[in-house]
C-alpha cells in the first residue's frame, strides 16, 4: 500500500480536531468544565487521549478553540442566512444579525458560555488560535459592510461591546433579559429592533441612522 498524500494527511488531521472540538462544546455544555475530563472528550470524538496534547496545550485551550468554533459557525450561518442581505442597509442587517448570532448563543447555552467567558478572564486569558481568527475576520467584514471608516478600531469596540452584553446574561441568579442588552447594542449603533432576529416584542424604542455610530 503507497503511502498517504500530504494532503490527505492533512484532511484527517483537520477532520479530527474538529471531531475534539465539536465533542468538547458538547460535554462541558451538558456536564460543565471541571466535570469533562480530556478523555471523556477524546471518547466522544472517537479519538485517543494522546491526541487532544498533539492539537492542544491543555483543556483551556481545547475549551476556547472549540467556543470560537462555534461562534465563528453560528455567526457565518446567521450572516449567509436566506434571504441575503441585499440593497443599502444590507450593513445594518449583517451588523444586526451577527448582534443576534452572539446573544443568542448566550442565551441558547448559558452554562457553555459562561464557563468560556470565565476561562477568558482567567491567568489563561485569550488564546490566539485559528478559530478565533476566522471568527474575528467575520466580524470584522460585518463592521466593513456597516460603513465604518476605520474598521480596526471599529471591531476592537464590536467585540469589547459583544463580550460586555454577554456577561451580565450570564450571571447566576440574576441575569440581564437578552431583549434589553439587545436594545442597548441597536441603540448604540442605530439600528431599527425588527433588524437581524428579534427576539421578541422590543423593550423600547430603537432609532435609526444610515451611517456607523462613533466615539
Amino acid at each position: 500500500m503507497s503511502p498517504r498524500s500530504a494532503s490527505v494527511n492533512e484532511e484527517l488531521r483537520r477532520r479530527s480536531r474538529e471531531r475534539l472540538l465539536r465533542a468538547t462544546v458538547e460535554l462541558v455544555g451538558e456536564r460543565g468544565f471541571e466535570a469533562t475530563t480530556l478523555s471523556d472528550i477524546a471518547q466522544r470524538a472517537g479519538t485517543a487521549r494522546g491526541l487532544i496534547s498533539y492539537y492542544f496545550p491543555g483543556k483551556h485551550q481545547l475549551l476556547q478553540s472549540a467556543v470560537h468554533r462555534l461562534m465563528h459557525l453560528t455567526l457565518q450561518e446567521a450572516l449567509e442566512r436566506e434571504p441575503r442581505p441585499s440593497g443599502p442597509d444590507a450593513g445594518r442587517e449583517l451588523l444586526a444579525r451577527a448582534i443576534d448570532a452572539v446573544l443568542g448563543l448566550a442565551h441558547d447555552r448559558p452554562l457553555l458560555m459562561r464557563t468560556h467567558m470565565a476561562g477568558i478572564l482567567t491567568a489563561e486569558g485569550f488564546i490566539q488560535c485559528p478559530e478565533q481568527q476566522r471568527l474575528a475576520h467575520l466580524l470584522r467584514e460585518t463592521v466593513v459592510a456597516y460603513g465604518s471608516p476605520d474598521p480596526d478600531t471599529d471591531y476592537p469596540l464590536l467585540r469589547a461591546l459583544l463580550m460586555g452584553a454577554v456577561v451580565p446574561m450570564l450571571l447566576p441568579g440574576a441575569p440581564t433579559p437578552r431583549a434589553r442588552l439587545r436594545a442597548e447594542l441597536f441603540q448604540r449603533y442605530e439600528l431599527d429592533w425588527e433588524l437581524g432576529f428579534p427576539p421578541g416584542e422590543a423593550p423600547s424604542r430603537v432609532t435609526r441612522s444610515r451611517g456607523p455610530v462613533r466615539g
